[in-house]
């Protein structure tokens, strides 16, 4: 049970996207339009423009911190300053901040990317970073060498100086031993193993130093290539985001008007509000009504008025009758049912329609015209359905045409109200729907809205 009630919910919902999209494609359409138009001056301000990418490899081996502390070297005020006063951009450092980004690569590899409005001036800018970050760190490992230097050299005389006198130690050793004074063989080899591993030791400390001073050199791996396209996200992507946000946007901004829109639609909710049976169903042609609806006067009511039409989207579209003879049944089984209901005896019937229902006064128009051939008398009254008022009259009952899709359930009860508070009795209900025109029987010419009997 429950999956049903979800499907049929599903199937509501696909049926109410379906006729947004055939009723409503051209204001869909307008905010498509409006969603590329956002999204293109979004690019902009957001959109990066063109990308390129600088590498320098730092040689030696290095720690993670070591070089995440280089790649902010490479992106310090320093740097920054030195590449904007060697482009002459107009451009300070601080303003570079934000094209020029270095990240740690594998490697040891420092990218340095500059971002900026061409190709060229992209290429440049990251290249530049590059030289003057090299120039940069150069320089501090300079600094940094002339204070140790002389450390660095002493403690290099110090590691040859033991070298030298291992090496005489072992000389000695090899002399005694050819020379045959007395000395136990084992100890002669103890003695020159402890000589071994110190000369070992000595000469891994000498090679570490020179690996130090061979780490401080860093190189730029080449010229930073020239972007052939603009980096993403680029123009052409905020302008189609933009467009299907927007799309989305309108499809899902009718779904919520149609659920939140109170109005009733089906026929058992109407009789339901109005507390009566429905007489029958009839169909109205959906023709502009050229008194109720004047001509736009500016040009953006003329643009409204071609993008949005006031037809009901949210309703099922209906096909167009037959024939008028086939809507002439319509009225007449109408009429039939209401008889049923009326007093024996002559009297007219009010026929309550609400004022801003053109539908329903096209159809109680139609109702008038029928009646008057079958000798029915009645009485078209327009109420205003926030606040209707029936008049008092010596009437056997009302009968109300409404058309679907066009009052709220309170409305309803508000207009069945004022005609018990008239005293008159509420026969029942014609619901009437908007189809689609005739294509090929023009409409009869309208007739007088009150017939009484001849």
């Amino acid at each position: 049970m429950i999956h049903d009630v979800s499907d049929a919910a599903d199937t509501a919902r696909l049926a109410i996207i379906w006729r947004v999209l055939r009723q409503r494609w051209r204001l869909l359409i307008v905010i498509a339009v409006l969603g590329a138009l956002v999204g293109a001056g979004a690019s902009l301000v957001l959109s990066p423009g063109y990308e390129t990418s600088a590498s320098v490899l730092l040689q030696g081996p290095r720690d993670p911190d070591e070089l995440t502390t280089e790649a902010q070297v490479a992106h310090s005020t320093v740097v920054l300053d030195r590449t904007a006063a060697a482009l002459r951009w107009g451009r300070s450092g601080a303003d570079l901040a934000d094209d020029v980004t270095a990240t740690v690569a594998d490697g040891n590899i420092i990218e340095i990317t500059g971002v900026a409005d061409t190709p060229e001036q992209a290429q440049q800018l990251a290249d530049r970073v590059a030289q003057e970050y090299v120039t940069f760190s150069t320089q501090l490992m300079a600094n940094t060498a002339d204070a140790s230097a002389q450390v660095s050299q002493e403690q290099q005389e110090t590691l040859r100086q033991q070298i030298i006198e291992t090496n005489q130690k072992i000389s000695d050793l090899h002399n005694s031993a050819g020379q045959g004074q007395t000395i136990d063989s084992v100890g002669v080899r103890t003695e020159l193993e402890s000589l071994r591993t110190a000369l070992s030791q000595a000469v891994a400390k000498l090679d570490e130093l020179d690996t130090v001073s061979s780490s401080s050199k860093i190189v730029v791996m080449g010229p930073a290539e020239r972007p052939l396209g603009p980096a993403t996200p680029t123009m052409t992507h905020f302008v189609a985001g933009g467009a299907v946000v927007f799309l989305v946007l309108g499809v899902f901004g009718h779904l919520f008007a149609a659920r939140a829109d109170k109005r009733l639609r089906d026929d058992e909710q109407i009789t339901a509000a109005l507390g009566t049976a429905v007489m029958g169903g009839v169909d109205v042609p959906d023709v502009p009504e050229a008194a109720a609806a004047p001509a736009p006067k500016s040009w953006w009511q003329k643009v409204a008025g071609l993008v949005v039409d006031d037809r009901p989207w949210h309703l099922p579209e209906l096909p167009s009758a037959a024939d008028e003879t086939g809507l002439d049944i319509r009225y007449r089984r109408a009429l039939s049912r209401l008889r049923e209901h009326l007093p024996p005896g002559p009297g007219r019937v009010l026929v309550v329609v609400a004022k801003d229902d053109p539908a329903a006064r096209r159809a109680a128009d139609r109702l008038g015209a029928v009646a008057a051939e079958s000798r029915l008398a009645l009485q078209v009254v327009e109420v205003d359905a926030d606040r209707p008022v029936v008049p008092d009259e010596a009437v056997p009952g009302v009968l109300v045409v409404v058309t679907t899709g066009t009052r709220t359930g309170w409305q309803l009860v508000g207009i069945a109200e004022a005609c018990r508070d008239a005293g008159h009795e509420v026969l029942g209900a014609v619901v009437t729907r908007r189809a689609r025109p005739l294509e090929q029987v023009p409409d009869r010419p309208a007739e007088p809205a009150l017939a009484g009997a001849p």
